[in-house]
């Protein structure tokens, strides 16, 4: 599917894909580390040991105060993470230096803001979040956040690109190539630092200005945040829409124990040990807490759609895709697997979708259901961030309430919709058509070898791949000439969908991508 004309368009969805897939590596350990704090942090908290008198035995609760601890150190310094992340998701070649160079420019960019702050005369003392200052990494600095990272993870990645090969005069050509990356890195990262110092109280007033502009949209606001990111999906953009929204202070800011903390997700997790939380942030509600009603609910009514509206002698196969692919949405809150299922083929059904996602987005608003979370919205997250909790924190109890009439209301319509239109949905597919999708294979029911050979073959070959990188569900590639990409042949190893602009290519496989992309690593040797 040919997304945008070649030229412009193709360069700009090859970077925006580059940096999107960037973010991943920082964002696959926030689960892990989500659900550490998630049980420690409850069930450590005073009013849940109150509440729960059979929690209070010393060893147990000295077993989830060091789950807390580490799950908590995870979210304290995402900016790190980001600026790493970055960092080595869109350096070409030699990612490790280009990690390692992010970590130390970092270093640098923070200890110049903290001696740029002592030379002016304006490094507090104490209350530092009142003048918006933090601790970083053991320096007391501005707090610039994830955004600060982000900042050092794209300069070092313009620098390693431009300089990793760089060849010096021969009685210097130690420093030379790699290793000169972390020394202009660092020369660099101090001018940021100067830059930063001057610019970033103002641009914090100008997020902060922001924040209060989408606050002020109030529940329209909402819905359109639900809609603009769920519309983003199928180009793999989302996480550059939202990220910002959970970890800056976009989505808000709480002074939470005399630290002033920014972003929705952010907030949730420090408030997750803090006895004095009686209701968790309400930026909860418009960010994060609208997609369990579509995930665990409104999807599943439109595979149950999906499968009455399918041929009788198709509905065996169909059925269990679907089923496979529901518990996936139910539990994960990972959708690619249903909305690739329909997307192609009935693009009205995918807009009606994230017009009631956006909808969900805005009851979840009104409701006030905090309900945060690591990843996704799935039945996980649900149970950790949402019941265990308790529903005075999080009105939790709203999700099901409003989830159950929301399966029927996706059941309904997309049935509705789709023998209206004779949309070609799954086990809908003419018979003479070469290439049904309900007779794809799912990828992991390949046998290795195959489905890795499959993959090159239909990716133009071995010397046609560039760059190869995955997301939470599809292989994210660069390749010389996309005009060699094959569909029919990527569809046989087991993908849902294929999205191409140019020399981008996107083709989505669902939670196992990251062992297929191991599995195309050890071939190419990348």
């Amino acid at each position: 599917m040919e997304l945008f004309n070649k030229g412009q368009g193709s360069s700009l969805f090859a970077m925006a894909q580059r940096f999107g897939r960037s973010f991943m590596l920082s964002i696959a350990v926030l689960p892990a580390a989500g659900i550490l704090l998630g049980i420690g942090g409850a069930l450590s908290n005073p009013n849940s040991i109150k509440a729960y008198p059979f929690l209070d035995i010393a060893w147990l609760q000295n077993v989830f105060a060091v789950m807390a601890a580490a799950g908590n150190v995870v979210f304290a310094n995402l900016a790190i993470l980001f600026a790493i992340g970055i960092a080595v998701g869109m350096a070409r070649s030699d990612k490790g230096t280009a990690g390692l160079s992010a970590a130390l420019a970092l270093l640098v960019m923070n200890a110049t803001i903290n001696a740029m702050l002592k030379i002016n005369g304006t490094l507090a003392e104490d209350n530092l979040a009142s003048v918006g200052q933090g601790m970083a990494l053991g320096i007391q600095t501005l707090e610039t956040g994830v955004f600060g990272g982000v900042a050092v993870g794209i300069m070092t990645y313009l620098l390693h690109n431009r300089f990793n090969k760089t060849e010096l005069p021969q009685f210097l050509g130690f420093f030379g190539g790699s290793r000169f990356v972390p020394i202009v890195t660092s020369f660099s990262a101090i001018f940021l630092g100067i830059i930063m110092f001057i610019i970033w109280p103002h641009f914090q007033q100008v997020i902060f200005g922001i924040g209060d502009l989408v606050e002020a949209t109030g529940y329209i606001g909402t819905l359109i945040y639900g809609f603009v990111l769920r519309m983003l999906g199928p180009f793999g953009l989302h996480h550059i829409f939202y990220l910002p929204f959970w970890t800056t202070a976009l989505g808000g800011s709480e002074i939470i124990d005399g630290q002033l903390v920014e972003g929705t997700q952010r907030i949730f997790f420090a408030q997750l040990g803090d006895p004095d939380t009686t209701q968790y942030y309400i930026g909860v509600s418009r960010f994060m807490s609208g997609r369990f009603i579509t995930m665990m609910f409104g999807l599943l009514g439109a595979c149950l759609a999906m499968y009455h509206t399918a041929k009788p002698e198709k509905k065996k196969l169909v059925g269990g895709l679907l089923l496979s692919a529901g518990l996936t949405s139910f539990l994960t809150g990972i959708t690619e697997p249903i909305e690739f299922s329909f997307l192609f083929v009935a693009p009205m059904l995918y807009v009606l979708h994230a017009f009631f996602d956006g909808c969900a987005f805005m009851l979840a608003h009104i409701l006030q259901i905090t309900v945060g979370q690591t990843f996704s919205g799935g039945c996980i997250d649900l149970i950790l961030f949402g019941i265990l909790q308790g529903d005075a924190k999080t009105n939790w109890i709203y999700i099901p309430m409003v989830g159950i009439p929301w399966f029927f209301l996706y059941y309904f319509s997309f049935k509705f919709l789709i023998l209206k239109f004779d949309f070609k949905t799954l086990g809908r597919e003419d018979d003479e058509e070469p290439m049904d999708a309900v007779d794809i294979p799912a990828a992991n029911d390949i046998q290795e070898p195959k489905r890795a050979d499959l993959i090159i073959q239909g990716l133009g070959g071995q010397s046609n791949i560039v760059e190869l990188g995955c997301c939470a569900t599809r292989l994210r590639v660069t390749v010389k000439d996309g005009s060699l990409i094959s569909e029919r042949l990527l569809k046989e190893s087991g993908c849902r969908g294929v999205l191409q602009s140019g020399t981008g290519v996107q083709v989505i496989y669902g939670p196992q991508v990251t062992v297929i992309k191991n599995e195309l690593e050890e071939i190419l040797n990348i």
